[in-house]
């Protein structure tokens, strides 16, 4: 249980970071002068983002299977743009086009891959050291 927790926490943090990266990459929807705390501000939409995407994405991406399956899998490109828009809309003070969605959609999948397997393979080395 506490490893899920800290799976969760570091995959919260970085979700925080890809998010102010895409705001900042593709610049829309967000500027210092506007919102007092942009660093709460990235963290709430990192948290509300993390939620959304365990919670709902999985029903989501059974439902459209079919498209998945003709697209051959790209469909799931627009499914992340649709849980990144869906998350910005919740949070106050960002804002973000469907199609920037989708490019953070990629960005954040890439975040998350390399996370992935930086603690499947530190995961893998402890068992290892242990047997």
């Amino acid at each position: 249980m506490r490893r899920q927790f800290a799976v969760f926490l570091v995959r919260w943090l970085l979700n925080s970071f890809g998010l102010w990266l895409a705001v900042r990459l593709l610049g829309t929807g967000f500027s210092d002068a506007q919102v007092d705390g942009g660093f709460t501000l990235f963290l709430v939409a990192g948290l509300i983002f993390s939620v959304i995407n365990s919670i709902l994405r999985p029903i989501i991406i059974i439902l459209s299977l079919p498209a998945i399956l003709v697209t051959l899998g790209l469909f799931i490109l627009v499914v992340n743009g649709l849980m990144v828009y869906l998350s910005l809309m919740l949070t106050p003070g960002l804002q973000m086009t469907f199609i920037n969605s989708i490019l953070t959609g990629i960005i954040l999948s890439l975040i998350n891959y390399i996370v992935s397997s930086v603690l499947e393979l530190g995961y893998g080395r402890r068992n290892e050291e242990k047997i």
